[in-house]
C-alpha cells in the first residue's frame, strides 16, 4: 500500500531535497488533568488549524492535542504545483516505492514534538488521510526501534489512530519485526484504523489491506472500523469511536460532556 510520485526511483527519491520547513503548530491543552498527549496529522492540503478545532469539542480532557502544518512541497499528484504535505505522493498504485525521505522527516517531526512531554504522559499520534498514512509509518519505526534512514527512533508510543488512510512501506515490514524487541513492540501498541467503505479517494481496499498486513506481521492489538457509505471524511460516529478507543487503551481517567 504505497502511494508515492514518479520522483521517486527504486533508491529513494532522485532529486535533492533541502530540509522540510513545517507549518504552524496548533495545540489543543487538556480541560482536565493531564495524562496523554498525541500529535494529531491532517491531509494533503490542509493544516493544523481545521483538525485542533475539531479535537477541541471531543469529550476527552485528559488529552493534550498537538496539530502541526505539514511542510509546503511540490506534490507528484498535482504536477509538481505545491501543497501542504508530509510526503510526496503521486501515482495511486499498490507497487509505486514510498518517499522514505519525506516519511522520515515527518515521523522525526512527530517524535521531537512528542519528546519534549513529561515523562509520566503516555504519548500517541494519529491522523487522516496522509496523515493517518505518516501515524502508520511512525508505528512501524517505534516496534522497529529506528526510522528508515537508520537513526534511532526516540519515544515510546501508546497508541496510533489512522482514519482514511494506509500503511507505507508495508512489502518491507516483515525484515522490520524480526528481532524480539520489535516483536514484543508490535504485540503491545494499540492501532486503530477506521476506513469508509465510500471512500473515492483513498480506496477502503488499502485501509482493509493496511489492516491484514499489521496483524500478519505481529501487531496483535489492531481494530479495524468500516463505515458504510462513508467518504473521505469523517463523521461524528467515527469521531465517537475514536473516543472510547482512546479512553480506554490510554487508561483515561473518563470522558465528560
Amino acid at each position: 500500500m504505497s502511494f508515492t510520485g514518479p520522483s521517486v526511483g527504486p533508491g529513494g527519491r532522485t532529486d535533492n531535497r533541502r530540509a522540510p520547513e513545517f507549518g504552524r503548530t496548533y495545540v489543543v491543552r487538556p480541560k482536565g488533568r493531564h495524562q496523554a498527549t498525541i500529535v494529531w496529522l491532517h491531509g494533503l492540503g490542509d493544516n493544523g488549524s481545521s483538525w485542533s478545532q475539531l479535537l477541541e469539542t471531543l469529550p476527552l480532557p485528559n488529552i493534550k492535542w498537538i496539530c502541526p502544518t505539514a511542510p509546503t512541497q511540490p506534490i507528484s499528484i498535482f504536477g509538481g504545483f505545491p501543497s501542504t504535505a508530509w510526503f510526496d505522493v503521486g501515482d495511486l498504485s499498490e507497487d509505486a516505492p514510498d518517499d522514505i525521505e519525506g516519511l522520515d522527516a515527518a515521523a522525526a517531526h512527530v517524535a521531537n514534538l512528542l519528546s519534549a512531554e513529561p515523562a509520566d504522559i503516555k504519548l500517541g499520534v494519529g491522523g487522516f488521510s496522509m496523515g493517518a498514512a505518516t501515524s502508520l509509518y511512525s508505528a512501524t519505526c517505534f516496534t522497529h526501534g529506528k526510522y528508515g534512514n537508520g537513526n534511532l527512533y526516540p519515544v515510546n508510543l501508546s497508541a496510533v489512530v489512522g482514519l482514511s488512510g494506509w500503511l507505507p512501506c508495508s512489502k518491507t515490514l516483515q525484515s522490520k519485526i524480526g528481532h524480539d524487541e520489535a516483536a514484543r513492540r508490535a504485540e503491545s501498541l494499540p492501532i486503530l484504523l477506521c476506513h469508509g467503505k465510500g471512500d473515492d479517494v483513498v480506496p477502503y481496499k488499502f485501509g482493509e489491506k493496511s489492516s491484514r498486513a499489521l496483524v500478519s506481521n505481529g501487531f496483535k492489538d489492531v481494530t479495524f472500523k468500516s463505515y458504510n457509505g462513508l467518504g473521505h471524511y469523517t463523521i461524528p460516529e467515527e469521531m465517537e469511536e475514536v473516543c472510547a478507543w482512546l479512553t480506554s487503551k490510554l487508561g483515561l481517567d473518563g470522558r465528560s460532556m
